[in-house]
């Protein structure tokens, strides 16, 4: 199976560590199987943790530390910042399953324009060409 631009892989975890990276890429890899993934992050310390086993269709590219504005993700975020921005939830379910729907509800086209630098298509491109 081949990925599609605008595929997307979310995964709600309790907090950001090892452990619970692991359970990330372990679901990535799974969802995404029959593909090289490679996964650009920004070198948190559960993301560099020794003890990670990458699945074989998963690898990992790690950007400059303390360069926000190179990560892709961060404008995912701030766009679910900006809809979520002087919203008022009844309990922290509601909230998180506000932020769900808002993810699922993201369309390809909105996530590659979020994303997609061309730099980094180019880079992609380079190295597997």
């Amino acid at each position: 199976m081949r990925q599609n631009p605008g595929d997307r892989f979310f995964l709600e975890l309790p907090y950001l560590n090892a452990e619970m990276f692991q359970l990330f890429i372990d679901a990535f890899a799974e969802a995404f199987p029959s593909s090289l993934n490679v996964l650009l992050l920004d070198n948190s310390g559960a993301q560099t943790a020794e003890r990670l086993i990458l699945p074989a269709n998963v690898c990992l590219v790690f950007l400059p530390p303390y360069c926000p504005e190179l990560n892709p993700n961060e404008r995912v975020w701030r766009d679910l910042k900006d809809a979520l921005a002087w919203l008022h939830f009844t309990t922290l379910e509601v909230q998180q399953a506000y932020i769900g729907d808002l993810l699922q509800a993201y369309q390809a086209s909105t996530l590659q324009s979020l994303t997609r630098y061309a730099s980094l298509v180019e880079a992609v491109h380079a190295l597997y060409a």
